[in-house]
């Protein structure tokens, strides 16, 4: 186990170069120049009296924008290094990573509830399905997997946000109240778009353990356990569900990317300031630092959940052994 894990952390480097590379360029090929929206903006407060006139030239000399890409991207992979800075946001001058560890205690707090309710609803459902295969229970079910999967997450938060308010005069709150200062104010202003949330990545996970547990429950040792006369919770519980499970917690380890986009939307439906709106801000404005900052951040916590996700194999079937 030992040597698996620095293995793996080892492939850490040049999959968290790859990354950087990918962003770095990816936010330079999208159409618009944030000197150009910078330039711009400067017009219309300078009509407004507000604000002199600056050059574009010297905006670029001043945040380095001049300078060849690869070096641009020498600079900024340097002071991650050598500083542990992401640098400086080119619209406000904040601290990159200041403000991403301000708002991913919001996204993970999303996340996180989200994926507690999608399990508490697939993983008992999809047990139920299989061992009561082809009755009502399991045709209902499966209807409401395939529901869930064809149910867009950004139709589900609308109709939750629009029609209370038409129907009942009511809204979620819009303002953010934090878990140190009023924990019930703060997991009823996050239960909504985490149910939204969880119920969008519950369906695929619903089909995924019904069809594991269908092959787990048609193998030798699980009819040998039936046949010895155990009750049907010890055979399900004790014999079928943690090899069932293995397929279904990769499933949840590949949800991770999905559930930091996922936010992005839901963040934005209920007005919640995480990360997910930082980007769609700074994409808006072609934050160059902080959306790349950003990415960076949500590799490595993928790439360690990834990890966590193998090394949970080992716990749920004794039989694997990393070597």
């Amino acid at each position: 186990m030992q040597s698996y894990l620095i293995r793996r952390v080892f492939l850490f480097i040049p999959t968290v170069f790859i990354v950087t590379v990918i962003v770095f360029l990816l936010m330079r090929m999208v159409p618009g120049d944030v000197v150009e929206l910078m330039v711009m903006q400067h017009g219309a407060e300078q009509e407004a009296g507000t604000m002199s006139e600056l050059n574009a030239q010297v905006i670029r000399e001043m945040m380095g924008l001049d300078k060849p890409i690869h070096m641009q991207y020498i600079n900024w992979v340097g002071d991650i290094f050598l500083h542990g800075s992401l640098g400086k946001s080119l619209w406000t001058n904040a601290d990159v990573l200041e403000e991403i560890m301000n708002r991913l205690p919001i996204t993970f707090e999303l996340g996180l509830m989200g994926m507690i309710i999608a399990q508490l609803i697939a993983i008992p459902v999809g047990i139920i399905s299989a061992i009561r295969q082809d009755t009502w229970l399991d045709y209902l079910f499966r209807g409401l997997a395939i529901m869930l999967i064809a149910m867009p997450g950004f139709w589900l938060g609308t109709m939750i946000t629009v029609y209370p308010s038409i129907w009942w005069n009511w809204s979620p709150p819009m303002e953010l109240i934090t878990f140190g200062d009023n924990p019930v104010e703060n997991l009823k202003m996050f239960i909504l778009p985490a149910i939204v949330l969880g119920i969008n990545l519950s369906g695929t996970t619903m089909r995924m353990t019904r069809t594991m547990m269908l092959e787990v429950l048609r193998q030798d040792y699980t009819r040998t356990a039936w046949a010895k006369g155990l009750r049907e919770r010890a055979v399900v519980m004790r014999h079928a569900l943690k090899n069932a499970l293995i397929p279904v917690v990769t499933m949840i380890g590949l949800y991770l990317p999905v559930l930091v986009g996922g936010t992005v939307v839901i963040e934005q439906l209920f007005c919640l300031p995480g990360m997910g709106r930082l980007v769609v801000q700074a994409i808006n404005v072609r934050d160059y630092t902080v959306v790349s900052g950003v990415n960076l951040i949500v590799a490595s916590f993928v790439m360690v959940a990834i990890l966590l996700t193998d090394m949970a194999y080992a716990w749920l079937d004794p039989r694997i052994r990393f070597k």
